[in-house]
C-alpha cells in the first residue's frame, strides 16, 4: 500500500507543479477576473458608477458591487458592501444621489435603494414591492421601474399570493396560450409586466402602464422598453400591438402620464419596434424599427418621431448597419451608440438632422456608452486579449483613457497568444472575415492542431471582444490554433449577408466552414491530421450538419444544438415558423436543413453537452443526438447539466466544461507545435 501511495504521489507531482506554474489564460484564471458592467455618469460627469461582479469559486457564487470612479482616473472606490448584490445604478437629475436595485436582509425581492453621494450616508430602501423591481430609471422627481404583477390584486394580496405559492406543495404549471417560457424561466400567464413610479421622497407606488390598458412584452422586459421625457409629461413604451401572442408584433406606444389611453405610433409596421428614447429638449422620440416579421437580425433602422407634428422619419436610410439603444447627445442634435460593424463593436455619433453616421472608435469593442459631461462618453472597452475595462472616450477624436485597474494583477501572470483578422473566399465567392488566434510562443516553422470554432446565433457575429464562455485565447493556450469565421448570416456585414441564410440555414454557412477548412489545410503551420471543431446553439446546429457530411475533423464538440428542426417547435423560439410557416405548411424547408436527416453518415467522435434549464433549445435535442450516435456505434460522450440553461454560467460547472472539452479534444488531436 505504501508503494502504491508513493507511486500516486509521484504521478500527481507533475500536475501540481504544472498547475502552480501555469501562465496560460486558463479557465481557473478566467474565473479570477472581475467583470465590469455598463457604466452610468452624473449629468456633469463628476461621478461615474459601474457594477463590478466578482466570483467566489469555492462558494460557486458571484457578487456584484457598485464602484465609484472619477473622470481623471484617480478614484476607484467601492460604494456597496461585499457579499451583497447591487444592480442597475441610475443618477438623480442633479447627480447627487444614486439609486440602484438590491436585495438585502429583509427583502424578499429586489428593491430600490437610494445612496447620497454629495454627503456621507448609508443607502436607504425606498420601495417595498412584493413582486420586486427591475428596469430602473430616474426622471424628474420620480423613479420608474418595471414589476411583474397580478393585475387584479393589491400589493398586500400579491404578497400573500407569493407566500402561498412558496408554501404550496403542488408544482404543476398551466398555460392556455403562449408564451410559456423564455430562455431559462417559466412565464406565469396570470402575471403582467407593468410600469410603475414612486416619488424620490417616498410615498405610494403609482401605476403608469396599467391604466393605459397595455402591458409590456410578456417574454422579457428591461429599461430599454420604455422612457419618460425630462418634464415627466409623456411615457413611451413597448407592447404587443396585436392580439397574437404566438407571433407578437412589438410596437411603440405613446401616452401622457396620468392618462387613460395610449397611442400605437407604429401600428402600420408589421415588424418589431423597440428602444424608445426622448430627446433632452422634449421635442422628439427616437426608436428603432425592423421591417421583416420573424427575422430578429433584420436591420434595425433609427426612427425619429416629432411629438408636435406626430410625423415620423427614418434617419439611418442608406446605412447598412443596425442601430438600437441610442443615447441622445445633450444638445438633442444627435445620438451616440455602440454599433456592430464588421466584427468590431464601434462607438458612433449619428446626426439627428440628416442621419449621417461618424465612427468615433476604430479598433477593439466598446459597450453601451453613457454621457459623462460635454463631448465625453464613458463605456466599457474590451478585446480578445483583455476583459472589459472602464474608459472615458472623447466623442470628437475617439481618444480614450482608462479609468479602472481591475484584473491587471491577474492578467500580468498570464501569457497570451496573438490574434489577427483574415479574409477568405466563401460561398458564392463572397469575402468571409475570420479571426485567428495563435497559442503563446507560436512558431510558424512548426505544425499545430486546429480548433475551429463555429459561432451561434446564427446572426451574432464574433467581434473583437472578450468571452468567458468560449474564450478563444483559453482554447489556444492548450496548444491549438483557434479560429472564429463570421460566415454568411453573421451580423454587422449588412442586410443581404445576414439574410442570405434564410430559410436555408445549411447551404451557405456550411460552404463557408468548408472553405475555411480548406484555407487552413493550405497553411504550412497547420497539421491536417490534428483538426477538431465545435460550436453551440446555431453553432451546434452547424457542427451537427458537419457531422453528417464529409470533413477532415477528428472530433467534434456540439453544445446546446438545434439538432432536430421539428422538435425545436417545443422551444420558446421556433426558428422559421413566423416568417416561413410551420413544418406542416412548408415541410420541404425543414427536411432539407435538419441535421437529423443525415444521421446515416454520422461517424465522427462527438462530445454532446446540454443543460436542463435550456428552454431556447430544449434538452431533448442533445439527448436525441447522443442516442443517435450511440445507436450507430459512434464514440460519443454526453454531458448533462441539470442546473444550467443555454449557457454554462456557474463557476464550477464552467471549469468542468472547459476541462472536459480539453480532455475530449486532446484525446483526438494532441496539442502543441511539432
Amino acid at each position: 500500500m505504501k508503494k502504491l501511495h508513493l507511486m500516486l504521489v509521484l504521478c500527481l507531482l507533475p500536475f501540481v507543479a504544472w498547475a502552480q506554474d501555469d501562465t496560460s489564460l486558463s479557465v481557473e484564471r478566467l474565473w479570477q477576473l472581475e467583470r465590469i458592467g455598463n457604466p452610468v455618469a452624473s449629468s456633469n460627469g463628476r461621478y461615474i458608477v459601474a457594477p463590478v461582479t466578482k466570483y467566489d469559486v469555492k462558494a460557486d457564487k458571484g457578487y456584484t458591487r457598485l464602484w465609484l470612479f472619477s473622470a481623471d482616473g484617480k478614484q476607484q472606490t467601492a460604494l456597496t458592501a461585499e457579499g451583497l448584490r447591487a444592480s442597475e445604478p441610475v443618477f438623480s437629475p442633479d447627480g447627487n444621489t444614486l439609486a440602484f436595485i438590491s436585495q438585502r436582509d429583509k427583502d424578499d425581492a429586489g428593491q430600490i435603494y437610494l445612496l447620497p453621494l454629495a454627503t456621507p450616508g448609508e443607502a436607504q430602501r425606498l420601495t417595498q414591492v412584493p413582486t420586486g423591481v427591475s428596469g430602473l430609471k430616474w426622471q424628474g422627481k420620480h423613479l420608474y421601474f418595471i414589476s411583474r404583477v397580478w393585475p387584479d390584486k393589491s400589493w398586500d394580496e400579491m404578497a400573500a399570493h407569493i407566500k402561498a405559492d412558496k408554501d404550496n406543495k403542488m408544482s404543476a404549471k398551466q398555460w392556455n396560450a403562449l408564451p410559456y417560457s423564455h430562455f431559462d424561466h417559466w412565464i406565469d400567464e396570470n402575471r403582467q409586466a407593468h410600469l410603475f413610479r414612486i416619488a424620490a421622497a417616498g410615498g405610494e407606488v403609482q401605476p403608469v402602464s396599467q391604466p393605459l390598458g397595455q402591458q409590456l412584452p410578456r417574454s422579457s422586459q428591461s429599461a430599454n422598453d420604455y422612457d419618460i421625457d425630462a418634464k415627466e409629461q409623456y411615457v413611451a413604451f413597448t407592447a404587443n400591438g396585436s392580439a397574437n401572442q404566438v407571433d407578437p408584433n412589438i410596437d411603440i406606444f405613446l401616452a401622457r402620464l396620468g392618462g387613460d389611453s395610449a397611442d400605437n405610433i407604429t401600428a402600420t409596421n408589421p415588424a418589431a419596434d423597440f428602444s424608445p428614447g426622448f430627446s433632452p429638449d422634449g421635442k422628439s422620440l427616437a426608436f428603432s424599427s425592423q421591417r421583416i416579421p420573424g427575422f430578429y437580425a433584420d436591420t434595425a433602422r433609427l426612427q425619429l418621431y416629432d411629438l408636435a407634428t406626430k410625423k415620423q422619419r427614418e434617419l439611418s436610410t442608406g446605412w447598412d448597419r443596425s442601430v438600437s439603444g441610442v443615447v441622445w447627445a445633450a444638445d438633442s442634435k444627435g445620438f451616440y451608440a455602440s454599433i456592430d460593424d464588421a466584427a468590431v463593436r464601434r462607438l458612433y455619433y449619428i446626426d439627428a438632422k440628416n442621419g449621417k453616421p461618424r465612427a468615433i472608435t476604430k479598433t477593439t469593442s466598446f459597450g453601451q456608452p453613457a454621457l459623462a459631461g460635454k463631448n465625453k462618453l464613458v463605456a466599457t472597452n474590451d478585446s480578445f486579449l483583455y476583459p472589459a475595462r472602464l474608459v472615458l472616450v472623447d466623442s470628437k477624436n475617439g481618444q480614450s483613457r482608462r479609468l479602472d485597474t481591475f484584473n491587471d494583477e491577474v492578467l500580468a501572470k498570464a501569457e497570451l497568444g496573438s490574434y489577427e483578422s483574415v479574409t477568405y473566399q466563401g460561398a458564392d465567392g463572397k469575402a468571409i472575415q475570420m479571426w485567428l488566434h495563435y497559442p503563446p510562443g507560436f512558431d510558424k516553422s512548426k505544425k499545430y492542431p486546429l480548433f475551429l470554432l463555429i459561432h451561434g446565433g446564427p446572426h451574432n457575429a464574433i467581434g473583437d471582444s472578450f468571452s468567458y464562455r468560449w474564450n478563444a485565447q483559453t482554447f489556444a493556450s492548450w496548444g491549438y490554433v483557434t479560429a472564429w469565421p463570421n460566415f454568411h448570416g453573421s451580423s454587422g456585414f449588412g442586410q443581404d449577408f445576414a439574410d442570405a441564410i434564410n430559410p436555408d440555414w445549411r447551404t451557405k454557412p456550411l460552404a463557408d466552414i468548408q472553405a475555411a477548412t480548406k484555407w487552413f489545410e493550405q497553411q504550412s503551420w497547420i497539421d491536417t491530421e490534428r483538426m477538431v471543431a465545435g460550436g453551440a446553439s446555431y453553432g451546434g446546429y452547424l457542427t451537427s450538419v458537419l457531422l453528417g457530411t464529409e470533413h477532415p475533423f477528428k472530433a467534434l464538440l456540439i453544445h446546446a444544438a438545434v439538432y432536430n428542426m421539428y422538435s425545436q417547435m417545443a422551444a420558446d423560439f421556433a426558428v422559421h415558423s413566423t416568417r416561413f410557416g410551420g413544418y406542416w405548411q412548408n415541410p420541404d424547408i425543414y427536411k432539407s436543413i435538419s441535421p437529423h436527416y443525415h444521421a446515416d453518415k454520422f461517424n465522427t467522435p462527438t462530445l454532446v453537452i446540454h443543460g436542463q434549464l435550456d428552454y431556447r433549445v430544449p434538452v431533448g435535442q442533445g439527448f436525441e443526438l447522443f442516442r443517435t450516435l450511440q445507436t450507430r456505434g459512434v464514440e460519443s460522450r454526453m454531458i448533462y447539466f441539470p442546473d444550467e440553461n443555454h449557457w454554462i454560467l456557474k463557476p464550477n460547472n464552467s471549469i468542468y466544461w472547459y476541462n472536459q472539452v480539453k480532455d475530449w479534444m486532446t484525446k483526438f488531436a494532441a496539442p502543441g507545435g511539432r
